[in-house]
This record gives C-alpha cells, sequence and structure tokens, in this order.
C-alpha cells in the first residue's frame, strides 16, 4: 500500500553515480590479473608515445629471419613459427572486441605474423637456391657453360661462374674457378661454352669463430665449390657479342679506365660501372682504415646523386617548354624521367644489395615529392628493407646491407627529430651562417653515422677508422658535387670526343680523395681493432639503435640503456682469446705475450695472417715461434709456456707431418695442457686439457682459447644444422 513516503534502501541512500563508477572501477582493478595490468599500461604507453609502427613491422620481419639463422635446425625453426602463430591467434581472441585493448591486439598480431613470415621466406630461400657442397677437394674436368665473368686486373686475375653437369651422376652444379689474366681468350665471357681442367674446394666456413662465413654466402649463390684453373681454357662455343649487361659494364669500365689512367680511373670506373677489380690493394686499404670504404661501393650516395641530378635537370629542362608546363605536372613528369635514370644506373652497376635498396628508397623519395608529401621517413627505409629482405632474405645477416641500412636509418631518424628540424628551419641571416650551420649539421651527420656504424665494423671486420666522420665531411661532398658530375659529363662529351677536359677535372677530384684517404688511414691511431665481438652484445648494440631511431619523444632515450650496457661490454668484459687454432690445425696464433702475435707458422697466406691478428685485435707483423725466445722448437713440434691468472699453460703444436714415435709422442702430450696438430694423434696422446688434432677440429672447426677461465668457443658453436656447414665429423 501506498504511503507516500519514498522507498530508501538500506545503507543511507542511493549513490551519486560517479561515486558508483569509481567504486566499481577499483573493485575491476583489485580482480584483475598481472597480464591485465601489463596489458593496460602497455596500451596506455603506446597510444601516449604516438610511435609509427609501420617501420616496427619491418624490425619484427627481419627478426624473424635472424631468428631462423640463430636456432640451431628443422626442430627449432617449427617451434619458433608455431610460437609466432600462436602468439598472432592468441592476442586476436583474447581481445577480440576490447576497444581498450585494440592497438595493443593489432600490434601483437601484425608483428607476430611479419616474424612468422620472416622465418617462412628466409627457410624457402635457402630450400631453393642452396647448393650441396662438394664433398671433398678435387681434380676435374670439365665442359661448362660460362654464368659470370667477373675481371680482377688488381689480383692478375678473372672469375668465371661456370654451370655443368657431372659425368658420373648427371647432377647439375655451378662452381666459380679464378682464372690468371694471361689465360684469357677470345669470346670468354657469359654465354660461351668452355672446357677445362680445376682444382676444386668445398666453400671454406670461417677459419675461426668470427670470421668470414664464404661457405654461408656461397651456399645462398648456390656455389657448390670454387677452385683454380689448370693447364689452359678451351673456348667450344665463344660468347655471342655486343648485348648482355655485364659486357656493357665492362665495356664501360674499360673506357673509363683508358681516358683516366691511374688510380684515380680506377675509382672513377668504380662510380661509373661498379667494377671495383682494378683497384690498388693499397687504394683500398687506405679507403677502408680512413672510413671511405661506402663511396667505392655503389649505394645510396650514388643512386641519390644520379637520381637528384636526373629529377633537377629533367624539371629544368622541361620547364623551358611552356605547352607542356602548362597541361601536365612537372615534378611526375621529371620524376618518372629520374626512376628510369636511377633503375638503369642500379641494373648498369650490378644491382648489389645497396644499390637496389637505394633505387627502392629513392624511387619511394620520388613518388612522395611527386604527390606532395613529406620525402624523408622511417616509413620509406622501412618500406626499402622489407622489399630487399624479401628477394634477399640471407643479406639480413651481411655487413652490406646491416650498414647501409643503418646509415639511412641514422640520417633518417637525425634530420626528421624536432632539434634538428628547428636548427636547419629557415630563417634571416647572412651566406656565412647559413653555411657554418650546414656545415656543423654535415659533421654531426657523420658523427651520428660513424657512432651507428662502428659496432657493425667490429662485429664484421674487427677493425674500423676512428676519423672516418672527419673525413667524410670532405670527401662525402668531394664526391657528390664534383667527381661524379664530373664523370657525368665526361662520359657524355666523350660522344662527341670532347671528354679530356672533364676527365682532367675528374681526376684532380679523384687524385683529392685518394690523398684524404691516405692522409686519414696514416695518422697514428687511425684503426681500431678489437677482438670478436659476442652475439649477444651486437643484439644490445642493435635493440638500443633501433629504439633511439623509431621511438618518438622521451622515450627515445630508454634505447641508451642496452647501447651503454654493450659498450662496457665490449669495452670491458670482450677479452681477446689467448690461443686462436684453424679449422685445418695448421695456424695458431697465441695473444697476450707482448704487443705481438705469436704465430706457429710464418706463412705467406695473407688471409691466414690477417684472420689471426684482426680476431686476436692485434697490430703490426706476427713473430713465428721458432724466432721467439720462450719457445722450444724442434722440426717437428713447438712448445711454449705461457702464464694466465697465475697459472701455467704448456702448449704442444705440431709443425710438420713427419710421423713421431708413439712412446715420445705420448710422453710430450702428458706433459703439455694443449695439444694442437693438423693430423690425427693417437689416443695415447692425452694432454691435460685440450687435444685439438684433425679428428676434432673436422667437428669444431675453428677454435678460440679463453685460458683466464678456461673455455673454448668453436666455429661450429654458431653453425647449427644449416646446409652449409659440412663439420659433423665427416
Amino acid at each position: 500500500m501506498a504511503t507516500g513516503v519514498p522507498e530508501v534502501p538500506l545503507g543511507g541512500g542511493p549513490e551519486r553515480p560517479d561515486v558508483a563508477v569509481q567504486r566499481n572501477w577499483r573493485s575491476a582493478a583489485r580482480l584483475s590479473s598481472a597480464p591485465g595490468k601489463l596489458a593496460a599500461r602497455a596500451e596506455a604507453f603506446l597510444a601516449a608515445a604516438g610511435v609509427d609502427r609501420g617501420p616496427w613491422l619491418a624490425v619484427a620481419f627481419a627478426a624473424g629471419i635472424g631468428a631462423w639463422f640463430v636456432l640451431d635446425g628443422p626442430a627449432e625453426w617449427l617451434a619458433a613459427m608455431a610460437a609466432a602463430a600462436m602468439a598472432a591467434l592468441g592476442a586476436a581472441a583474447a581481445w577480440r572486441g576490447r576497444e581498450d585493448r585494440a592497438g595493443l591486439r593489432l600490434a601483437v598480431t601484425s608483428l607476430s605474423i611479419m616474424v612468422l613470415a620472416g622465418l617462412v621466406v628466409v627457410w624457402v630461400r635457402s630450400a631453393t637456391v642452396g647448393a650441396e657442397p662438394i664433398e671433398r677437394p678435387r681434380v676435374e674436368r670439365i665442359e661448362a657453360r660460362v654464368l659470370d665473368r667477373i675481371e680482377q686486373p688488381a689480383e692478375g686475375r678473372l672469375r668465371l661462374v661456370l654451370a655443368y653437369r657431372e659425368g658420373d651422376t648427371g647432377q647439375a652444379r655451378k662452381v666459380r674457378v679464378n682464372v690468371p689474366l694471361a689465360r684469357d681468350a677470345p669470346g670468354l665471357g657469359e654465354g660461351a661454352v668452355v672446357r677445362l681442367r680445376a682444382r676444386l674446394m668445398p666453400p671454406a666456413p670461417p677459419m675461426l669463430p668470427g670470421g668470414y662465413d664464404f661457405a654461408r654466402a656461397a651456399w645462398f649463390q648456390g656455389l657448390a665449390a670454387t677452385g683454380s684453373l689448370i693447364g689452359e681454357v678451351d673456348v667450344v662455343a665463344p660468347a655471342e657479342a655486343g648485348g648482355s649487361l655485364a659486357a656493357l659494364q665492362r665495356r664501360l669500365a674499360a673506357h673509363v679506365r683508358a681516358s683516366l689512367p691511374g688510380s684515380p680511373g680506377t675509382i672513377a670506373a668504380a662510380f661509373a660501372s661498379g667494377d671495383r677489380g682494378a683497384i690498388a690493394q693499397a687504394d683500398e686499404a687506405a679507403m677502408r682504415d680512413a672510413g671511405l670504404t661506402h663511396l667505392l661501393a655503389i649505394s645510396g650516395l650514388h643512386v641519390s646523386a644520379v637520381i637528384a641530378a636526373a629529377y633537377v635537370l629533367a624539371i629544368r629542362l622541361l620547364a623551358l617548354w611552356p605547352w607542356l608546363a602548362l597541361r601536365v605536372r612537372l615534378p611526375i613528369v621529371a620524376a618518372a624521367l629520374a626512376a628510369g635514370a636511377g633503375v638503369a644506373y642500379t641494373l648498369l652497376t650490378g644491382a648489389q644489395v645497396p644499390t637496389v635498396r637505394s633505387c627502392i628508397g629513392a624511387l619511394l623519395v620520388l613518388v612522395a615529392l611527386a604527390l606532395g608529401r613529406e620525402p624523408l621517413s622511417l616509413r620509406m627505409v622501412a618500406v626499402a628493407a622489407i622489399c630487399v629482405l624479401l628477394l634477399w632474405p640471407e643479406a639480413l645477416v651481411g655487413p652490406s646491407f646491416q650498414m647501409s641500412f643503418a646509415a639511412v636509418l641514422a640520417i633518417v631518424a637525425l634530420h626528421t627529430s624536432a632539434p634538428v628540424k628547428a636548427f636547419l628551419a629557415p630563417r634571416e641571416e647572412g651566406w656565412i651562417a647559413w653555411f657554418a650551420r650546414r656545415a656543423a649539421m654535415l659533421l654531426a651527420t657523420g658523427l651520428v653515422i660513424e657512432i651507428a656504424l662502428m659496432p657493425i665494423v667490429l662485429f664484421h671486420f674487427h677493425r674500423a677508422g676512428v676519423y672516418g666522420a672527419l673525413a667524410n665531411m670532405v670527401a662525402i661532398p668531394l664526391v657528390t658535387f664534383a667527381s661524379m658530375p664530373l664523370i657525368a659529363l665526361a662520359l657524355a662529351l666523350d660522344v662527341v670526343g670532347a671528354g679530356a677536359p672533364a676527365w682532367w677535372m675528374a681526376g684532380k677530384s679523384l687524385d683529392l680523395l685518394l690523398a684524404i684517404a691516405h692522409f686519414t688511414a696514416e695518422r697514428p691511431g687511425a684503426v681500431k681493432l678489437a677482438p670478436q665481438m659476442g652475439a649477444g652484445t651486437m643484439a644490445l648494440f642493435v635493440a638500443g639503435g633501433l629504439w633511439l631511431a623509431l621511438w618518438r619523444g622521451r622515450a627515445r632515450l630508454f634505447g641508451l640503456v642496452p647501447a651503454i650496457m654493450a659498450t662496457v661490454l665490449l669495452l670491458a668484459a670482450t677479452p681477446p682469446p689467448d690461443v686462436l687454432v684453424s679449422a685445418d690445425g695448421r695456424h695458431v696464433g697465441i695473444a697476450g705475450e707482448g704487443e705481438r702475435l705469436l704465430v706457429l707458422r710464418d706463412s705467406r697466406s695473407a688471409y691466414a695472417r690477417d684472420n689471426l691478428l684482426e680476431l686476436a685485435g692485434i697490430e703490426g707483423e706476427p713473430v713465428p715461434l721458432a724466432q721467439w725466445p720462450g719457445a722450444r722448437c724442434s722440426r717437428d713440434f713447438c712448445v711454449l709456456t705461457i702464464r694466465r691468472d697465475s697459472r701455467r699453460w704448456t702448449l704442444l703444436m705440431a709443425r710438420s707431418a713427419v710421423l713421431v714415435e708413439e712412446g715420445a709422442l705420448a710422453r710430450a702430450c702428458a706433459q703439455a695442457d694443449v695439444v694442437v696438430a693438423d693430423r690425427f694423434l693417437p689416443r695415447s696422446c692425452r694432454p691435460r686439457w685440450l687435444k685439438a688434432d684433425r679428428r676434432l677440429l673436422r667437428q669444431t672447426g675453428g677454435l678460440a682459447l679463453h685460458l683466464d677461465r678456461p673455455r673454448v668457443v668453436t666455429v661450429a658453436q654458431g653453425q647449427g644444422q644449416h646446409g652449409w656447414w659440412r663439420g659433423f665429423g665427416d
């Protein structure tokens, strides 16, 4: 029965709506799980950061490719693919319909799919192009078709890439054979059929842990063997005259060298055609130690210069035609013409990975210019990276791709940052101030590029030029605005026979470039050597660099944490190995006994000597053990005792293949901690710690021994079950 008195619920009356909402929110927060809290914080962080997610898709794609190389074999690859698929499906299912988790759901799903795609792409690439290496060295007489001819006048040779079928099995093989220039023959070009006798070797794995892995590179090039010519080359069917792009490249390089003799001509030929085979070793070493090697490889600088020049020239000339200027958008027409010039230059210079990357990036810039959009962006770099990795996923683990994209990423990240935009913003100032501002920016850009490239260079080459930023500050403008335009002008004037003056000026500019390289490389402390950097240290550098480049705002500074950690590890926690042993057991290097490296053999092999020096992080000529006062050497063995952390280590190393009486050998082994030999040693040889004879080295590959906390690092540890590694006891 109604009484006119409103019913009042127990508790003192109805709650205010805002109080009820707060109470419900707190209750839900208390009941939520830790993953829910983390997801909410991640969503809030992504929303506040305003980060561009596009470039991270390229990072995830590259991470999938990198995981395939790092993981051991098919079981691990399948597990990684399943984990990526489960992460994508789990994120889509867990946060379906949750608008407050839309950004996080999209990020996790898309990144996981890209990781999965990277794993699939590189595995398919390896399965389709990988070539099984020959089982052992052999001498073979073959009839083959020439696929490629690579001229290397500075080495006194040319290289022929040949395709043939084995006579007994009918299996198709692709091999590369070195031919002395003196045995070159007419018609020996692409498409020719030849008969020859060659000494063939399986592609070599790294000589030492951290060394160059030619076997992996050969696998993705489809090479089953490399070798050298024995005797003469018989040309059964000569190559067709004219035609191929490679032949055009060689003719262009020869024309440039004929027009501009000496070292400047070899550099000019590299700029014009990508042919570096004639550059003298001294000049190439000086360019490397001065941090200018990137100028010799056709890359972003060269392609961008060609496309920019073509674009400016096209739009200026087209503007002189009023009828066309009034009816079409000249930037679109000029961009199309510049794109054609860039593609032609890329094909002419061999279409290597840096060139293709640069061409794709430049084409994207042209599209942006034609559409009136911002041409310089991280998305442009990401699209170019994905395109290159789709075609050549194996490029990810090579220095060319890493250095190329690291430099471009550093440039774009620097020049799109707010402080730099403010620094370069137009203002009322005199030409001196304008020039000083641009010069300071050029120096800053060089320093940033050097910092970005230093870890990559040290990881792959174990040496880096210290003064590269200063050298590049002069060399890059010199090449961009003087050398390359003069070479292009000289080639154009050669059509009417009037190129001599332009060639003379181009030669003078290249003389200056070489003078800068030699002067910089000869300065004290110009080169920094470092022992092998660990994969973990390199991963920290990469993570920090990517975070610094791709994030925005103050959150970008978090990338300094892994970068600083990696620097500390590199400087303080990366000791050089005490003993290096090559995969064949013939070459041994001992560090820490003075300022020079001790070596078992005074080898004529520059490859072996350079590997030992670089991976030990030591400069100067090595000292043979036979000449070292602390060593005792006979014709067959050397014995050396060294001290590490108050412990004495005795090394016994074989110098010859002469058999030694087993009892005497067993007694010598028992007195040694480490025994190294390039042959099989009997079971009676039992050193106190390690016996590195042929039996062990066939399984492990080269060795790096650290004696302070005794451990052994092997080549095999970084190879897994990939097709190019043959070191499992066969």
